[in-house]
């Protein structure tokens, strides 16, 4: 017939001599599956090959496709003049191209977002500035809330060791008396108002505070604390009478 074409079929394609594809050729065996969809995907429009599903490279099509599915193609290719490629259609081989830029695009522009995302991720998402050890676990499993009051026993340390502050040592035993504020307020090092609220009622525990928790850049020189010092605290967190717990 007048829209039959004779195909070439490359060596690096299907390593076979040139063939024309019929229905009666396919259903006779004169035409492998192979020579058959080779065959459609010359003469066929890249829409024709889309929609029944021979978009894509050769040997994998033919892997995958049945007799039946290239039998009915081969039909509706010689029932359908809307199916023969023109003179101005694209090229298969052209679209597969188009079709891979296309996704190599598609997958660079969903990595670039995902690179975007870990970065925004990591901007936003700030180290804890201190380590926390218990001494002694908690006599509840209760914890204080953000703005409650709590009392606290604690002697404040250098690196070094030196003590720089303590409401445990630094006084008579009859004197002393334990720190109360409200925690998570900031009333207090940003160090101390994290932790605090980890901490169970009756823990003791060593809080290492970074200096960017702590007193920073300045420090407290009045207090001892040099610039940039990091602070350890053996803190206990009292617990309140009204729990029930001594």
């Amino acid at each position: 017939q007048w829209y039959q074409r004779r195909v070439v079929i490359t060596a690096g394609e299907a390593g076979m001599a040139t063939v024309s594809v019929t229905v009666d050729d396919f259903k006779s065996e004169k035409a492998s599956k192979k020579q058959a969809i080779a065959f459609l995907q010359e003469n066929a429009t890249v829409k024709f090959l889309q929609d029944n599903k021979l978009y894509g490279k050769l040997a994998a099509i033919a892997k995958g496709s049945s007799k039946d599915k290239v039998l009915s193609a081969l039909e509706t290719y010689e029932s359908s003049p809307d199916a023969k490629k023109g003179d101005d259609d694209v090229d298969l081989n052209e679209a597969l191209e188009a079709t891979k830029a296309l996704k190599i695009k598609e997958d660079q522009a969903k990595q670039n977002q995902k690179d975007a995302a870990k970065v925004e991720a990591a901007s936003t998402t700030e180290k804890v500035g201190y380590t926390k050890k218990i001494i002694k676990k908690g006599k509840t499993h209760m914890k204080p809330e953000k703005g409650s009051v709590v009392s606290v026993w604690y002697t404040g340390k250098l690196e070094d060791g030196t003590v720089f502050d303590s409401n445990v040592e630094n006084s008579r035993k009859k004197d002393r008396k334990a720190l109360k504020f409200k925690v998570g307020t900031g009333l207090v090092i940003r160090g101390w108002d994290e932790a605090l609220l980890t901490m169970t009622y009756g823990e003791q525990c060593e809080i290492t505070i970074d200096p960017e928790w702590a007193y920073g850049k300045k420090g407290m020189p009045d207090a001892g604390i040099t610039p940039n010092a990091v602070l350890i605290f053996e803190v206990e967190l009292e617990c309140p009478v009204n729990i029930g717990v001594n």
